[in-house]
């Protein structure tokens, strides 16, 4: 076996880089493989494109005759592109991408053949719901499912196939998705966040809630991915020593990037490009072979298709690179993870992004308004939010080398926390004169200069205020943002509507001027949401002390946090904002704890294989070594022998214990299994978590002791300092 981990690390040291050639400018190269706007003013009549443009912009149906129209349109951009093929692109719940392509080609009476896509063949499609996770909606027997396209979201080529991003739903209606409930949710937040900028500017029309993300992520060489059947097969490392060195020395961090990594990087861009992702900023991350990637902010909906689209190209382009990445948040132990952290805001159709303060006393009250609304949303919601961002692969990451505590904060700065602290003293009722001028060039008006000096920031924040943006740090790196992106704006949705009310109501109740009312409502959200701010280390016992005592939920497992999402008070709020029903909520909760369960059954079981086949062969062959030497050193020295073997015997030893510990350990975890088998729903998610995951640290730990006494080049696994240094 030790043949194949040297066969891989001297295909790796022997590789080139991949040449890649620049096309042309970014600028020429962006969204040509797109059916923009440009593209839909180039092949559609005036008459369907402000259909299209209507749909997007006010949400209006487009009728059969206009989606003949588009369909039409969109075939033959797609023909000129060269296209053969068209999918309805979804997001089901399984994290991923699924597509079914189907050819334009048709038959035609007398033999003849001709390429056809219709409006019926655009809007809807009927792909084979069964196999794919519902969460009890369906039954196995009843198949059928549409996808049905989302306008707002624009088609797009890739290879020889149209894809169009599309909704997925039940026959009877219910989403088995990621997308529709987000696009349920953004719906939500613009009428709130509409109705609230009313109060401010009556011009405003529309608010989108805006994203953008980060992608974190490791590249190892496919041959030493392939040497190792625990990356395989469950995307990390079950086993192996650390090595000697790893991120210690911060040499890695914003470093030179490898020249194959730079091939692979400007392949993925230009790529991108093409497909109208506009990622613009990449560099080497914490850890060996880490690496990051960020695009431009995009309307919440498209950036979400976008990351999903991103990471299916990314495995693409890195397989003609000869890379393995890895998505997993904890590939690795001992050094970084790997998160998607999402930096949300919200922009109105006037061009205002109301996270970012204005130039006048008004506008910054404005900028207060939501800045103090979403902290307060997310002191509400907290445990829901940890929900959101709950996975087996991200519960490794969580709390550990720079990542955010499961434990939900927000982080805002000293500077802000003081503003949000002399806020707190506003008069209840009515204003006087003198406060009200007091409170806005002196509180209100100085927001702006704080601001351009906020230059706090915090990295074990779960959520940050980051300038004009919070930052949900907290998401992994293998998630789809659907979920958090969903669950965010649909809090903030609920959140303005409430504040709408409450300053509606002393308005109209309390004869209270408009700002006052603001003023006054404002500073009872910055006293009740004042115990989820949090400036300090995310990590260590004072923190999870000091939060238990604040009454903030310390959910450090995905069983434990998964709860929060069937709650009465989540199921509440899911149904008042119109996101999610109880059935939608309830399928998703069910399939996300029987994907914990697989996750961490498959991990089980590679485990109990690669120490059984791997390293206790391994351990024994070299045993058998020492046993002779031993016998040698006896035949030579005679009764002295153990003088001169003393270190070979004690070796002998250390490797039988291990080796017993191992088998015993594997032995106990299996007929664990068995049990737990037998359970289900939450309590055989709970039991897999555990019961069956402890025993992972307890086989590695003697797994990989005995990586270091084993003769190295006899060991079969592609060790640390291989996986993370050979490049």
């Amino acid at each position: 076996m030790s043949a194949i981990r040297f066969n891989a690390l001297k295909e790796t040291l022997n590789r080139g880089s991949v040449i890649v050639e620049e096309k042309s400018k970014r600028s020429e190269l962006f969204g040509k493989n797109v059916f923009n706007e440009q593209a839909m003013r180039q092949y559609m009549t005036k008459e369907a494109y402000q259909s299209v443009m209507d749909a997007i912009e006010y949400g209006t149906k487009i009728d059969r005759k206009k989606a003949d129209q588009i369909a039409v349109s969109m075939k033959d951009w797609a023909l000129s592109k060269g296209a053969t093929h068209y999918t309805h692109w979804f997001q089901p719940l399984t994290g991923a991408t699924a597509e079914k392509h189907d050819a334009f080609f048709e038959t035609i009476e007398g033999g003849g053949a001709m390429e056809r896509f219709d409006g019926g063949q655009l809007v809807q499609q009927e792909p084979d719901a069964s196999s794919f996770p519902n969460g009890g909606i369906r039954n196995t027997f009843e198949a059928r499912g549409y996808t049905a396209w989302d306008p707002t979201s624009p088609a797009f080529i890739y290879g020889t196939t149209l894809c169009i991003p599309t909704v997925f739903v039940a026959y009877t209606g219910e989403a088995l998705d990621n997308k529709a409930p987000l696009l349920r949710a953004l719906q939500a937040v613009d009428e709130s966040a509409t109705a609230v900028c009313k109060f401010f500017d009556k011009n405003v029309t529309k608010v989108n809630a805006t994203l953008g993300w980060e992608q974190e992520y490791f590249l190892i060489d496919k041959a030493l991915a392939a040497s190792r059947p625990d990356i395989m097969m469950t995307g990390r490392t079950l086993l192996g020593h650390s090595s000697a060195k790893g991120q210690q020395l911060d040499d890695h961090y914003f470093g030179s990037i490898p020249r194959r990594v730079m091939n692979f990087m400007r392949d993925l861009e230009q790529e991108s490009m093409l497909l109208g992702v506009p990622v613009k900023t990449r560099h080497n991350e914490v850890a060996p072979n880490q690496f990051e990637l960020a695009p431009i902010f995009e309307e919440a909906n498209l950036a979400v298709d976008h990351n999903s689209l991103l990471m299916d190209v990314m495995e693409k382009v890195s397989h003609r690179h000869h890379f393995k990445v890895l998505f997993h948040e904890k590939p690795f132990a001992g050094i970084n993870g790997s998160g998607k952290h999402n930096n949300w805001s919200l922009s109105t159709n006037t061009g205002v992004n109301l996270l970012s303060p204005g130039k006048t006393p008004m506008k910054n009250l404005q900028f207060l308004t939501f800045f103090v609304n979403t902290i307060k949303a997310v002191h509400d919601y907290e445990d829901l939010i940890r929900a959101s961002i709950a996975s087996a692969s991200n519960d490794h990451r969580l709390g550990a080398n720079e990542a955010p505590p499961a434990i939900i904060s927000v982080f805002i700065g000293s500077q802000l926390s003081e503003v949000l602290d002399e806020l707190e003293n506003v008069t209840k009722g009515k204003l006087s004169p003198q406060e009200k001028t007091d409170l806005k060039l002196n509180i209100v008006g100085k927001i702006p200069e704080i601001l351009l000096d906020n230059t706090d920031r915090n990295r074990t924040s779960p959520f940050a205020f980051t300038g004009n943006k919070f930052e949900l740090r907290a998401v992994g790196s293998w998630s789809n943002c659907a979920g958090p992106m969903t669950v965010l704006n649909t809090i903030i949705a609920k959140q303005l509507k409430d504040f709408k009310t409450e300053v509606d109501s002393l308005v109209d109740a309390k004869k209270l001027k408009k700002d006052e009312a603001v003023f006054n409502v404002l500073r009872e959200y910055i006293k009740a949401s004042k115990k989820i701010r949090f400036e300090g280390d995310g990590y260590g016992d004072a923190w999870e002390k000091e939060a238990k005592k604040r009454g903030l939920s310390n959910n450090k497992t995905t069983p434990e946090a998964l709860k929060a999402k069937i709650s009465k008070k989540a199921i509440v709020l899911f149904e008042e904002m119109k996101v999610m029903n109880k059935v939608e909520v309830e399928a998703r909760h069910e399939i996300e704890l029987e994907e914990y369960v697989k996750r961490i059954q498959i991990e089980s079981r590679v485990l109990a294989d690669v120490a059984r086949n791997h390293v206790i062969p391994t351990a024994i062959q070299y045993q058998n070594t020492l046993i002779e030497n031993v016998k040698g050193l006896k035949e030579i020295f005679g009764e002295s022998f153990e003088k001169y073997a003393k270190e070979q015997i004690e070796l002998i030893k250390k490797i039988s214990n291990h080796i017993a510990e191992i088998n015993s350990k594997i032995e106990k975890m299996t007929d664990e299994r068995k049990e737990v088998n037998k359970l289900k729903g939450q309590k055989n998610a709970d039991a897999y978590c555990n019961k069956i995951k402890p025993y992972f640290e307890e086989i590695r730990y003697h797994a990989d002791k005995l990586e270091l006494l084993v003769d190295d080049n006899l060991w079969p696994l592609t060790k640390y300092r291989e996986l993370l240094f050979t490049r």
